[in-house]
């Protein structure tokens, strides 16, 4: 892996504050991700399944994390199960965890080779009664392909049919969305690296340039600090193209006058960043281009000192929109009628502010956390409203994560990267 080492200390407290919440006498159990084939004998990148990795820090394929907390034999309460490395291995593919390893990575002392997980299986499943299995619930989730964890679960159930089966998910989603001091600090150095994309690019952007060409730009200064690349696939929608809200080809040029909504970010050790910026191609925003922008930057920060502990996502979400309804008004985009008159189920805004101002941040883009249940303190949160103007050629949208905090306004984690006006066009008229 291209990061530093993480402290085992984290994934032994993520642990224990997971084995906690469990039934007596049950077993959890997590797989790794699959590598995907493409065709022939490629493959897509791997990329490690984030509940593993939260639990062990084991960022490997063909891996299974087991947990039994009241198992009799003590040395069984924890278990990895890794693909067995060996000199072939290590010269075709690079060295595999040893077991040494795997116990410096995760804080676990008992690993195991998979050919021995039936065996073990068996013992540890003969004493316990109940078996959480690991399902995805995250409320965006849309899965077609069927995972590794989906054919484990399969197998599980039907070798141990008697057991009470029990769901690891609501657990997580409670436990990864608040964040540790450790998982603040990975996220905050994917922003920082974020913050030197962005910088990189303020100063390349000039009429004539392609969307690619600053995507590229991106992953230059990414890669140079250590992250694997970007957190999700990159929006770089110049002029009319910003008004895609996922618009992903970056296959055009940038026209002087036009104005290019940049959303990106970097991600270090599986932890995202979630950035938007919109800046003008020509290095200077039109009158027009200002009152938009600093409308939306209004919302924004009005909208951030709205995320405090016991705030409601949906009631958040309702005073954004009163907040987005005013600056529409004085934009003259929308008058009094339309919102006398609007429909409460789609108030009157939505026709250019469409989609939700925050979500979870963190080993996801869209990261785990239940939408009904009040906000926490270090709770991570984007705040990214918009405005899209197709009938004036562009878009805007202006995005920070911030760390909701015990009392007072969130922490912004991309504090240092510019936002306003007259920095963007300083730094990009040097």
């Amino acid at each position: 892996m291209k990061y530093n080492k993480i402290d085992s200390a984290l994934f032994i407290k993520n642990r224990k504050n997971f084995t906690s919440q469990m039934q007596s006498n049950s077993i959890a159990v997590f797989n790794s991700n699959d590598i995907y084939p493409v065709s022939a004998d490629s493959t897509l990148p791997f990329e490690q399944h984030r509940d593993i990795f939260y639990l062990s820090g084991v960022d490997q394929e063909e891996s299974i994390l087991v947990m039994f907390p009241d198992c009799p034999n003590s040395k069984n309460r924890e278990i990895l199960f890794l693909k067995e490395t060996n000199a072939h291995i290590a010269i075709w593919e690079g060295e595999k965890l040893t077991k040494e390893a795997a116990l410096a990575t995760s804080g676990i002392k008992t690993v195991y080779w998979l050919q021995d997980l039936e065996k073990v299986m068996a013992e540890i499943m003969s004493q316990s009664d109940t078996v959480y299995i690991n399902t995805n619930e995250h409320y965006r989730a849309n899965v077609e392909t069927e995972t590794r964890e989906d054919r484990f679960t399969k197998w599980l159930k039907n070798k141990y049919p008697a057991h009470s089966v029990a769901k690891s998910n609501p657990i997580l989603q409670r436990l990864r969305s608040i964040k540790d001091q450790t998982e603040i600090d990975l996220i905050q150095t994917a922003c920082d690296i974020t913050n030197k994309g962005f910088r990189r690019v303020l100063g390349f952007v000039k009429p004539g340039v392609w969307e690619y060409n600053i995507e590229a730009e991106f992953m230059h200064e990414f890669l140079n600090n250590r992250s694997d690349g970007f957190a999700y696939t990159p929006i770089i929608g110049s002029g009319n193209n910003a008004n895609v809200l996922h618009y992903i080809e970056n296959n055009q040029e940038c026209k002087a006058g036009d104005l290019i909504l940049i959303d990106a970010g970097a991600k270090y050790a599986n932890y995202a960043s979630d950035m938007t910026r919109t800046i003008p191609v020509s290095g200077k925003y039109n009158d027009r281009q200002k009152a938009v922008y600093n409308a939306v930057l209004r919302v924004k920060n009005a909208a951030t000192k709205l995320l405090v502990p016991g705030t409601l996502w949906a009631e958040y979400h309702v005073e954004v929109g009163k907040l987005m309804t005013s600056e529409l008004l004085g934009l003259g985009l929308i008058d009094k009628a339309d919102v006398k008159n609007e429909n409460t189920d789609w108030p009157a805004y939505k026709k250019y502010f469409m989609h939700g101002t925050s979500h979870h941040m963190g080993l996801d883009t869209h990261d785990y956390g239940l939408l009904h249940e009040p906000m926490q303190a270090n709770m991570v949160f984007t705040v990214e409203p918009g405005i899209y103007i197709p009938d004036e050629g562009f878009g805007i949208r202006l995005e920070d994560d911030v760390v909701i905090q015990k009392s007072g306004e969130p922490f912004n984690l991309m504090r240092d990267i510019p936002i306003e006006i007259d920095e963007i066009e300083d730094l990009m008229n040097r």
